[in-house]
C-alpha cells in the first residue's frame, strides 16, 4: 500500500510539472527535464571509483546522492517560488520531487553511509 500511495503521488506530481512546462514553455522544458534526471546524474560522481557490489554505490556518491534525493531541497523551491514568480523553478521543484517520490514507489530511497538502501519503516 505504501508504494501505492508514492505511485500515486509521483504521477500527480509528473503531470503536474509537465503541465507547466507546457504552459509556460522555453526555460521550463529544461527545468523539468533537470529535474528528472538531474538527481542520478549524482552516480557520475563514482566514475573511476572501484567496483561495488550490486546494488550498492561507491561511499563518495553517497553525500551527493542523498543530497540530491531528500525532499528538502525540492520543497524549499516549491514554497519560495510559489511567492517569487520564476516558473522555470517551480517546475524544476516539482520535476525534482516527482524524481524521488518515483524512487521511493520503485523502493528506492537514501543510502546508508557504505552506499547501501537504508532500512524503510
Amino acid at each position: 500500500m505504501k508504494r501505492t500511495a508514492w505511485a500515486v503521488a509521483g504521477v500527480f506530481l509528473l503531470a503536474f510539472a509537465v503541465f507547466e512546462a507546457v504552459k509556460h514553455g522555453g526555460w521550463t522544458v529544461g527545468a523539468l527535464l533537470l529535474g528528472l534526471i538531474g538527481p542520478d546524474l549524482t552516480f557520475l560522481a563514482g566514475i573511476g571509483a572501484p567496483p561495488a557490489e550490486r546494488g550498492v554505490l561507491p561511499r563518495r556518491v553517497v553525500p551527493f546522492y542523498n543530497a540530491a534525493h531528500h525532499w528538502a531541497g525540492p520543497v524549499v523551491l516549491l514554497v519560495v517560488f510559489s511567492f517569487v514568480a520564476s516558473p522555470a523553478a517551480f517546475t524544476l521543484g516539482l520535476a525534482w520531487l516527482a524524481h524521488i517520490v518515483v524512487d521511493r514507489a520503485f523502493g528506492y530511497g537514501l543510502r546508508t553511509a557504505d552506499g547501501r538502501q537504508r532500512a524503510t519503516a
